[in-house]
């Protein structure tokens, strides 16, 4: 009996633990919001337990931060930081989509086109509006950086701050044509993989970043005080 009650609280934890992250994620719950045990216990209708495990395990994906005397707010970034972040995986990513022009098996480069199909049917894609990547395996960028067969690149770009940059990355898609245009980006790279083209899947990957960054910049820049 005892196995069963904790096998259901770990699915309900699981649950929650989702649900939260997706909400942080697509910024129902904005960067650097203080959130309360008592008001997302009522949100997603669960008790303290699973809830504080929930909350643990986004704790060490960076995604939620305990401040002394403050309590727990989303984690943020200042725009400075997200910026250099930004510069540091333009290179780092271009590097990690040429080593995959070179490494990948045709197995792992099949896989990338049948991810993007996937990605494709997403209704808020089809609409332009946002393109939603679902962590890890789902994950455009986390499937070419794994393609690298470099665990030192691996180490670099899918550590500490993976989570939170999943989320920027989200929260400044949702911008009037971009979506498709990242897709559009994507398939382009996924080409040059095909072709062995390393040198062409390092520049467009370095390219496709940088219009990101170039992206939040100019959103940064309209939300700003004249």
């Amino acid at each position: 009996m005892n196995e069963v009650l904790v096998d259901s609280s770990r699915t309900l934890a699981d649950r929650v633990f989702s649900r939260l992250q997706d909400d942080i994620v697509r910024g129902v719950i904005a960067p650097g919001s203080k959130v309360s045990e008592t008001d997302l216990a009522g949100r997603y209708g669960v008790s303290r337990g699973p809830l504080r495990e929930a909350i643990r395990r986004l704790e060490s994906r960076k995604l939620l931060e305990r401040e002394v005397h403050v309590g727990t707010r989303v984690a943020s970034l200042s725009f400075d930081d997200l910026i250099e972040i930004y510069h540091v995986r333009e290179a780092l990513e271009g590097l990690a989509a040429g080593l995959a022009a070179r490494l990948m098996t045709a197995e792992e480069v099949a896989g990338l086109t049948e991810l993007l199909g996937q990605h494709e049917q997403q209704q808020d894609l089809r609409h332009d509006t946002a393109y939603f990547q679902r962590e890890g395996d789902l994950d455009f960028h986390y499937r070419i950086i794994q393609g690298s067969h470099n665990r030192t690149l691996i180490r670099m770009l899918i550590g500490e701050l993976y989570h939170l940059v999943r989320m920027y990355r989200y929260q400044f898609s949702t911008v009037a044509n971009r979506p498709q245009k990242a897709l559009h980006e994507h398939r382009r790279i996924v080409e040059a993989i095909e072709a062995r083209d390393a040198e062409m899947a390092e520049l467009l990957m370095r390219r496709h970043i940088s219009r990101a960054r170039e992206n939040i910049e100019q959103q940064a820049q309209q939300r700003s005080p004249q």
